[in-house]
């Protein structure tokens, strides 16, 4: 039976062994990737048990602790002792972010559970063709602000590495007096999760653009590969001293991406109208659909 003491953190040292798992089980949501945990650790403490060839995920926030399905080969004993586990110390939602095929497994193995989507965790999956080409009309507004950009604002862009990530770290600090950070919960956590990703970029991995606008940098994005045909893009910042940085630093990414993959994950937009309205401006292609448990 599933036991508190079955769970450890989740830390940089545990990247091999995520690796290993999830070439073996690859993930198409965004909050279970190995880059997502460690980076909003301080927020979320993330949890993990390896039980008969399954990872489980926990997660902690605010004093509640919500889990994940099991990651591995089909065990039903382990899927019916995870729900019982769950909802003895979880919320009304114990369960979280599982997949379709694993939500009717559920319900398969017990009709009595009330399992509901959850919108707010979908995540946005576009052809890394169109994000590059923004072809037709549907994207005629977004080509004519990146125009606009390019006219007015002198730029260069270049990858990331160990030679400007000093400079990335000053673009961030700018970037967070302009956001006003400290006075907001989310964005103070999201400071920490970008600056961790940026410390430890080369230990896990990561990639990334920057756009220099008058030789300062202005933009940047940070990506890995998610699995075999879609990257994720974790992370996506711009100043506003020059409108349509945000598109442009979109489209050089996605302009990278596309001589690698089929599709780019650019994560959910939890509910927040103005995120919703600018994801959907892009026309994804699919989404990665999640449901939760019900008490």
């Amino acid at each position: 039976m599933l036991r508190q003491e079955d769970f450890r953190p989740v830390t940089l040292a545990d990247r091999a062994f995520f690796e290993r798992h999830y070439t073996l089980y690859p993930q198409s949501h965004s909050d279970n990737t190995f880059t997502n945990m460690v980076c909003w650790n301080q927020i979320a403490q993330y949890r993990y048990a390896y039980v008969n060839g399954n990872v489980i995920l926990a997660s902690t926030l605010a004093g509640v602790t919500r889990f994940r399905p099991p990651i591995g080969p089909r065990d039903p004993m382990l899927m019916k002792d995870l729900v019982r586990f769950a909802l003895e110390i979880g919320d009304d939602t114990p369960i979280v972010l599982i997949d379709p095929a694993t939500a009717q497994w559920i319900r398969e193995l017990d009709s009595t559970l009330t399992l509901v989507p959850d919108r707010n965790h979908f995540e946005y999956v576009y052809r890394a063709s169109d994000l590059a080409e923004l072809p037709g009309k549907n994207y005629l507004k977004i080509r004519s602000q990146i125009n606009k950009f390019r006219k007015n604002c002198s730029h260069t862009v270049e990858p990331i590495t160990a030679d400007n990530r000093g400079e990335v770290m000053e673009f961030l600090v700018k970037w967070c007096e302009w956001k006003g950070c400290e006075n907001d919960f989310v964005l103070a956590h999201e400071k920490e999760a970008v600056f961790f990703a940026i410390e430890h970029f080369t230990e896990l991995s990561l990639r990334g653009l920057l756009i220099r606008v008058n030789s300062q940098v202005a933009a940047i994005s940070l990506f890995e590969r998610l699995n075999a045909d879609t990257a994720l893009v974790h992370f996506e910042k711009g100043l506003p001293d020059c409108e349509g940085i945000y598109k442009a630093i979109n489209k050089e990414t996605a302009a990278v991406l596309a001589k690698e993959v089929e599709y780019i994950n650019r994560e959910s937009d939890l509910g927040v109208a103005g995120l919703r309205e600018a994801k959907v401006r892009y026309h994804p292609n699919h989404m990665v659909e999640v449901w939760s448990l019900k008490r």
